[in-house]
């Protein structure tokens, strides 16, 4: 006789429930940690694509085309097989022997942060691009320092204009998070092939999982557009 599917994602003995919240927040947690790090590689990304020197335009320019013409799934490959061969090499230097490998939830958020920042490099600088330069300039006549009209002036309305695509970014990191188990990260599609390998009921887990992808992208969706309403009613007094 089959267990019943309540059972199975339950939190009894049989059920498979909290080590799928679990993993669900596994992804959560990697998610923002990727989204993190994106905002800080596409804030610098931004600055280098907007700057006036051609070779730090470049460098922006070489950054933003590589990791936003490379497959995710093949930027998550290259840093776990090229993090873990350096690695070794370079172990192997010091005097050990042996295979050694970056933790993969080190790696996946790596390689998911990149792939985020060269998408928010372009969604801080058409943002930027945005901005009324009379502001600027009246920043400047006023003799703010540039530390100063950047985080009074430049920063609150580059973040205004930049957040309908920082939302649709995080989106996308969410879901790219599932890319994460082809390198070992029991997170959450992860732990739901494990589930429905034991209990021979792919389309339960799967289905709870897809779920689950569906409830944190909505109530997170729900919070940005929170953030993004209030920022428009304070800039609109």
């Amino acid at each position: 006789m089959s267990t019943p599917a309540f059972t199975l994602i339950g939190f009894g003995p049989e059920g498979w429930g909290k080590l799928l919240l679990l993993a669900a927040g596994l992804t959560l947690v990697a998610a923002v940690c990727s989204f993190a790090l994106g905002s800080l590689l596409g804030a610098a990304g931004a600055a280098l694509k907007l700057t006036s020197s051609r070779g730090l335009r470049a460098i922006g320019t070489f950054y933003t085309t590589v990791f936003r013409g490379i497959p995710e799934i093949l930027v998550v490959y290259l840093f776990y097989f090229g993090g873990s061969l350096a690695l070794t090499r370079l172990m192997h230097l010091a005097g050990f022997p042996g295979f050694f490998s970056l933790p993969s939830f080190i790696i996946g958020v790596v390689a998911i942060g990149l792939v985020s920042g060269a998408y928010q490099t372009e969604a801080y600088r058409s943002a930027y691009l945005r901005l009324e330069r009379g502001q600027i300039e009246a920043g400047k006549a006023c003799g703010m320092s540039s530390f100063v009209l950047l985080w009074r002036v430049i920063a609150p309305q580059t973040l205004r204009f930049a957040l309908p695509a920082l939302g649709n970014i995080w989106q996308s990191v969410l879901k790219e998070t599932a890319l994460l188990s082809i390198i070992g990260l029991v997170e959450l599609l992860r732990q739901s092939t494990i589930a429905s390998g034991a209990t021979r009921q792919p389309l339960l887990f799967y289905g709870v999982a897809a779920l689950l992808y569906l409830v944190m992208g909505q109530v997170t969706a729900l919070g940005i557009r929170t953030v993004e309403k209030r920022l428009a009613r304070c800039w609109g007094r």
